[in-house]
């Protein structure tokens, strides 16, 4: 009984002198709840979080087509979605280590020892030949030993190092999934942003060509009065300038075309020969919403919030992991086998082998890497919350700005709709006239460009409306909603270590 008090007494000193933590600090505090809302003048007609189909409320067939398409076949997405394989990798990965782990092995190998029993550089602690397995050589004995059994090990996890390792590889997969939605929402509100710049500008084209025409008309008619004698070339050569910045605007608007269909096809991952035309459709009125209340909901709806969150709980696993490692740890190995001198003898029931080493391992000394591991944990750890901060904050400052623009747009649509009227006005009185005969038809055609001219501006500021609405959507995270927190509560509730 002496031995076993004489261990028990070494193991209370050896746990009393062991490594200490002394490199540790308090988190740094999450966001305050207050602090996620909007102001109260920042307001829409509509209340409510954006579905997660969202683009499919514009029925629009060929976008719905772009943005299935970018999020089948996207470069971008697949990379999300190699990712997200990655990091399921890196939870199997870590959960194996934390199970009993066993594996087979034979081997054969020479060994020699002189006369003076020294053995040679090849052996290990084997037995070594008799006379009828080697012979004599002045003096050496050698011959060949062969091994063959199963080898196992199992490390329990007491403190919580193992299980706080597989924890830290969960929460940079949720993290990882979280990425992945982040992506589709970007190439999801991408492509509809740029779908309808395309459509914009294919309805501007189609009224700078009518408008090019009523001016190619004019031009003629006024040649030929100039022919007469009835106007001067000053009053030809003004109207033609007029018809060559309408040829200029509309050579660009076809550049821009080419442009946004080249920026899509990019997007959706589409060769040159597998990208079918976009025809122009009209387009869709924009039907902005926004929720009553942002606070807490704002960060499950945000994908690149849920990123940080999870990235933050993984941080905090982490320092649990270099916590734990100040701790002994037990293990246990066990090996079951034959060893012989001869390969016919390796079977032999006389020539089994079976041990049960169990093991402990104790920090005492290590030079403060153990103390700079748990450093570097919650330096990691306190900058991801920080940065999380930051990030929440900028959320609710793109949900506000994105807001506002909505409503300065939807002004500023109801002052051009007024002004597009009054325009009408005076185009249908010129057609009145032509009917009466009072006035000719290039006059009554040439009234009709001021109205060309505001429907293209209406149409203008409705594209902007859509992208301003489009960025609202992304804004309040595009309809991601996090189906579970992480570890069932909130990141920035959980984690106070």
């Amino acid at each position: 009984m002496r031995w076993m008090r004489s261990g028990f007494l070494v193991l209370l000193g050896a746990l009393s002198s062991c490594a200490l933590i002394r490199e540790d600090s308090a988190p740094k505090p999450m966001i305050a709840p207050e602090r996620i809302d909007l102001a109260t003048d920042i307001r829409l007609a509509r209340d409510g979080w954006p579905p997660a189909r969202w683009w499919t409320r514009y029925d629009d067939a060929q976008l719905n087509t772009l943005i299935e398409r970018g999020l089948a076949d996207s470069p971008g997405v697949r990379v999300a979605r190699e990712r997200v394989e990655q990091a399921r990798a890196d939870v199997r990965r870590a959960r194996a280590a934390t199970q009993f782990k066993a594996a087979a092995f034979t081997r054969v190998y020479r060994q020699w020892s002189d006369a003076d029993g020294r053995v040679g550089p090849f052996s290990i602690t084997d037995p070594v030949p008799g006379l009828d397995d080697g012979g004599y050589n002045s003096g050496a004995r050698d011959g060949t030993v062969s091994s063959a059994g199963i080898a196992g090990s199992y490390v329990f996890d007491l403190w919580g190092l193992q299980r706080s390792a597989v924890d830290a590889t969960i929460g940079a997969q949720n993290a990882q999934l979280a990425e992945a939605a982040a992506v589709e929402l970007e190439i999801a509100t991408t492509v509809a942003q740029t779908y309808f710049s395309l459509q914009t500008t294919l309805r501007k084209i189609a009224l700078l060509e009518r408008t090019r025409d009523i001016l190619a008309e004019s031009v003629a008619a006024m040649k030929a009065r100039k022919e007469r004698g009835l106007i001067t070339q000053t009053v030809v050569a003004k109207a033609n300038e007029q018809l060559l910045q309408t040829e200029q605007l509309l050579s660009l608007a076809h550049t821009q075309v080419i442009g946004l269909r080249e920026v899509l096809r990019a997007l959706v991952g589409a060769g040159a020969d597998d990208f079918a035309a976009i025809q122009a459709v009209p387009l869709p009125q924009p039907q902005p919403q926004l929720p009553a209340t942002l606070s807490y909901a704002l960060l499950s709806h945000r994908p690149d919030l849920v990123v940080l969150r999870w990235y933050v709980q993984s941080s905090f696993d982490q320092i649990d992991a270099a916590r734990a490692a100040f701790y002994p740890s037990f293990d246990i190995k066990a090996l079951l086998g034959f060893n012989a001198i001869r390969i016919d003898d390796v079977l032999h029931i006389n020539s089994r082998q079976f041990r049960l080493v169990p093991g402990l391992t104790l920090p005492l000394f290590d030079g403060g890497q153990l103390n700079a591991n748990l450093r570097k944990a919650r330096t990691a750890s306190n900058t991801l919350i920080e940065q999380y901060n930051q990030a929440v904050l900028n959320a609710v400052r793109d949900v506000a700005v994105a807001a506002t623009q909505m409503q300065g747009m939807e002004e500023q649509a109801r002052l051009e709709q007024e002004k597009y009227l009054q325009v009408r006005q005076g185009a249908d009185d010129a057609q009145a006239h032509r009917d009466r005969g009072l006035v000719s038809r290039v006059a009554a055609l040439e009234a009709q460009i001021p109205l060309l001219s505001e429907e293209a501006q209406l149409a203008d500021t409705q594209g902007k409306r859509l992208a301003a609405e489009i960025s609202l959507i992304k804004a309040l995270g595009g309809g991601y909603d996090l189906p579970d927190s992480p570890h069932g509560d909130s990141a920035g509730q959980r984690g106070r270590r």
